[in-house]
């Protein structure tokens, strides 16, 4: 599955400080642009993990409770 979001990245002295608007949360930071998205791209990464995650447990302890 392949996801596009948008990324505001800004210099901040030395650092490229990003974050996604789309995603409460998730931000990431390097030296360089690129270590900068990488950075982004991980913690996105992750917190999309952790959602789905928390919306099977959901949807198994809902269909538990039905079934």
């Amino acid at each position: 599955m392949h996801n596009e979001f948008m990324a505001i990245i800004e210099r901040d002295e030395e650092w490229f400080i990003a974050y996604c608007p789309e995603i409460p949360g998730a931000n990431g930071q390097g030296r360089t642009i690129e270590e900068c998205k990488r950075s982004l791209a991980e913690a996105i990464a992750l917190i999309l993990e952790d959602l789905r995650e928390d919306a099977l447990e959901e949807y198994l302890r809902m269909s538990y409770k039905n079934g």
